[in-house]
């Protein structure tokens, strides 16, 4: 590279530089006359990058709550795994130095990278594209992504590429799958049989989930635990359901125990009442044993009166009619 002599008076224009180097400014002179070539290779590693096109998210309401709720869905799915990246509707860049060399998946996961929030995925610099691309159809971008879309997913090495329909408008049946085989060809997948209710499976061996269609709507089954995925909504709903029937079951609960023991004072009060009353009953039987024998006691001292007189009191008793 040229050697450039900074003179004393010079208009500074900063230029990006290589690691090997030490930033430097070069005078006017100095850069009037370089080649109008050096500027763009100087300024190569500026390459930018945009993170949006101006265009709508979705066409319609439709492909919006599917993607929204998709990325949702999955994103509490895998929280806990902190190598899992799940996003949707960002540029995905593949080819380094080429800003044109993009596409926005409606949706897409990446095993082996970290979670963090990205305004853009660039292929190189994250070291692998995604492993698994949902495209939700519209009538505006049923062609790409039946037509284009998965050439460019197949060339990337995606392994599992998905199309849904929330509409049925565009694809019958409204649910469909491909995954790479040994050779990098997309194979498609092979529906599992109608389950009870007319549900429509196919299955993500990359993200160990069915996808279930249930009367037009897409739900992600999670085979290990024989439940569906919920979406922030739903999630929310179902905590307040159980929230409720936590409170309910509280209530019961208190409720039980109030009249267990009311009816346990019951118990005891009727306990205490027979007890009171054999208690009563003893004395009333201890009351007459103490009479009779006072009475004996006083027939016996009779008796002996009796009998001091010289008076049989046998006699007398037979003698009474």
């Amino acid at each position: 590279m040229r050697n450039f002599k900074i003179p004393n008076t010079y208009d500074p224009l900063p230029i990006t530089h290589y690691p090997s180097q030490k930033a430097f400014f070069l005078s006017t002179t100095e850069r009037n006359n370089m080649p109008l070539a050096t500027p763009q290779v100087l300024y190569k590693e500026d390459i930018y990058y945009p993170d949006t096109d101006g265009k709508p998210m979705a066409d319609n309401d439709f492909q919006r709550d599917c993607m929204t709720d998709l990325i949702s869905e999955l994103k509490i799915f895998f929280q806990e795994q902190q190598d899992v990246y799940v996003s949707g509707d960002i540029f995905i860049y593949y080819e380094k130095d080429n800003p044109n060399a993009k596409v926005a998946p409606d949706v897409f996961v990446v095993f082996g990278v970290s979670k963090q929030k990205r305004r853009i995925y660039q292929t190189w610099v994250e070291g692998k594209t995604p492993d698994v691309v949902f495209e939700i159809a519209s009538p505006t971008t049923f062609q790409k992504d039946e037509k284009f879309k998965p050439e460019l997913y197949q060339r990337l090495g995606i392994q599992e590429y998905f199309q849904y329909d929330p509409t049925g408008e565009c694809m019958q049946p409204a649910l469909r799958g491909c995954r790479l085989d040994e050779t990098g060809q997309y194979q498609a997948l092979i529906a599992k049989p109608f389950f009870p209710g007319g549900i429509f499976s196919l299955t993500s061996q990359q993200l160990g989930l069915e996808l279930h269609l249930s009367q037009g709507d897409l739900k992600i089954f999670d085979p290990k635990t024989g439940t569906y995925l919920f979406t922030p909504s739903e999630e929310a709903a179902a905590r307040q359901l159980a929230e409720k029937q936590v409170k309910n079951e509280r209530k019961q609960k208190e409720w039980a125990q109030q009249h267990t023991k009311l009816l346990l004072e019951e118990i005891e009060q009727e306990r205490q009442q027979k007890e009171q009353a054999l208690k009563q009953a003893e004395q009333e039987k201890e009351r007459d044993r103490q009479e009779k024998e006072l009475l004996q006691q006083q027939a016996n001292q009779l008796a002996e009166q009796l009998r001091a007189l010289g008076i049989n009191p046998d006699e007398i008793i037979q003698k009474t009619p």
